[in-house]
């Protein structure tokens, strides 16, 4: 059984006992989190595809940890302008597991 999600404006093919990185979430380390935005289903030989999301359908996940990815400098410049501009980010993630798929 796996179930196709969408979250953090991405979307992830997930199974039970998935590990995964996404987009922060709110909660705290060792709460669970629902994500109610199931694109499509599939048990056994059923797929249920929504339009846009399968009603009743969640995926139940605990949150592993909370943290940022490694840090990627960005730099500008315009030639022969004399201009330059570095600066760095982090983009914080939420590492979770797939516990239970509901159908």
């Amino acid at each position: 059984m796996y179930a196709i999600i969408e979250t953090g404006g991405k979307q992830f093919k997930v199974q039970a006992g998935d590990v995964l990185f996404v987009e922060k979430l709110p909660g705290e380390v060792g709460e669970k989190f629902e994500f109610d935005r199931v694109l499509a289903l599939k048990n056994n030989d059923q797929l249920q595809v929504g339009t846009p999301y399968v009603e009743g359908a969640r995926v139940v996940a605990k949150i592993l940890e909370h943290d940022k990815h490694k840090k990627i400098l960005v730099f500008k410049y315009r030639a022969k302008k004399n201009y330059r501009r570095r600066y760095g980010h982090r983009q914080p993630f939420t590492r979770v597991q797939i516990e239970e798929i509901i159908g």
